[in-house]
């Protein structure tokens, strides 16, 4: 009943919508740029504001058609490697004769970013994979928003989510590189393990955990508390809805994006709050650098999508109240999990110092897991004055973080073996552009 209420709301507001963002348009093609009339600014910013809230937002692109190496502009195109019902892999292709014509005719690391299945689309890790792209082959993981996925598909739980990364990362090939980022820490360290003891060549040479749950009993954080206190069947009857029509997923159990939205904005209300006021003051003043600034942060928050039930639903039971992996307790496909198969895939954890949705050390547990891998194997990293955001994006990310990342990913690329690889295995098919 739920979200057939908030599919009625969102169709009963859509001509308010329209209506209110053709205004705000016409307002602003009509007045001076320079400057916008006093008189007619108060209307617009109230209708940007409205707009803003009642609008329903779309997958955003990736708005990446290039990358600068040592200067040079080099195009860039999104090619899709592997399609499933539940997510693609996705690359980031950079045009090689102008990588050659900045310098570059060498192999790079090729480097799968996990996204987190979350609530919010990969697009959010835009800013991950800008900085990776210059020095680096990048793969995606790009997870589908479950309303959009006929029933006929099945089911999706949290070990189907490590199939398709062991998947995705065999389609790569060996010598590949991971990295986590916030909720897939426990999927890929488990899919790593899985392969480690399947001897499999593809198993990652490396990973790299930024702000992720590997162990949640670590310095707890509200949304930690919170999955401790409730008793599953309260998730169960309270946090999972049914698609209605007209989506594809009709009839699917998920739990929805905007619940998802909802908790992440009632966690920092006033903040919310403030940042919306901020926005209307801007447009009054017509401080167009701060208008598009909030405009970009919340096109990319309020873009949601849905989980299916059963992962979220296991992944509130195995990460955040039983704690299987890290008491050794997770099985895969009827076989326990054991990270001491991990023995040739070099560990690096990253967490910020103020991150308030996993909490210091949880991260840091997967080295007490890896017990087979060398100390010079395992690196741990805390960014001082670090949220959880300000891990794999922001200014932190950019000029500190990445560059440690990079430097490891280094340490533990062979670009002999390489060479090799690309020259003996088959090109990667791209299914479309």
């Amino acid at each position: 009943m739920l979200y057939t209420a908030y599919e009625l709301g969102h169709q009963l507001l859509a001509p308010y919508n329209a209506a209110a963002r053709t205004v705000a348009q016409t307002l602003e093609s009509l007045l001076p740029e320079d400057a916008p009339s006093i008189a007619a600014r108060p209307g617009l910013a109230s209708l940007k504001v409205f707009d803003s809230l009642t609008r329903r937002y779309g997958k955003p692109d990736w708005q990446l058609p290039e990358t600068y190496i040592d200067g040079h502009a080099v195009p860039v195109k999104i090619e899709t490697v592997m399609e499933k019902p539940f997510g693609s892999l996705r690359r980031f292709v950079r045009d090689p004769d102008a990588r050659r014509t900045a310098g570059r005719s060498g192999p790079d690391p090729r480097v799968l970013i996990v996204a987190p299945m979350s609530g919010h689309y990969a697009t959010l890790l835009r800013g991950t994979v800008a900085a990776m792209l210059p020095d680096h082959e990048v793969f995606i993981t790009d997870w589908v928003d479950a309303r959009t996925v006929p029933v006929f598909f099945g089911r999706f739980n949290l070990n189907d989510y490590i199939d398709y990364l062991i998947e995705f990362l065999q389609a790569i090939g060996p010598g590949a590189h991971t990295i986590a980022v916030c909720q897939p820490g426990p999927p890929l360290l488990a899919a790593t393990a899985v392969m480690a003891a399947a001897d499999d060549p593809a198993t990652p040479r490396s990973m790299s955990i930024m702000g992720s749950p590997i162990d949640a009993r670590r310095s707890p954080t509200v949304t930690n508390l919170l999955a401790e206190q409730r008793a599953f069947e309260w998730f169960e009857q309270n946090m999972i809805q049914t698609v209605p029509a007209p989506n594809a997923g009709v009839s699917r159990r998920v739990y929805p994006g905007f619940l998802q939205l909802y908790s992440f904005m009632s966690m920092n209300a006033e903040r919310h709050s403030s940042a919306f006021w901020d926005y209307f003051e801007n447009i009054m003043q017509g401080d167009n650098a701060s208008v598009a600034k909030h405009e970009k942060f919340y096109d990319e928050y309020f873009s949601v999508c849905d989980m299916t039930a059963e992962f979220y639903l296991q992944t509130i039971r195995d990460v955040f109240q039983e704690y299987l992996l890290p008491r050794g307790l997770f099985f895969h496909r009827g076989d326990k999990v054991d990270c001491s198969k991990i023995t040739k895939t070099g560990l690096l954890t990253i967490e910020g110092e103020l991150d308030d949705i996993s909490g210091i050390g949880q991260t840091q547990a997967a080295h007490d897991l890896c017990t087979s891998l060398s100390a010079s194997d395992k690196q741990d990293y805390v960014q001082e004055g670090a949220g959880h955001y300000g891990v794999f994006s922001g200014s932190k990310w950019r000029e500190v973080i990445q560059p440690r990342l990079a430097a490891f990913i280094r340490e533990r690329f062979d670009e002999a073996e390489e060479r090799k690889f690309l020259a003996e295995a088959a090109p990667l098919r791209a299914i479309s552009a």
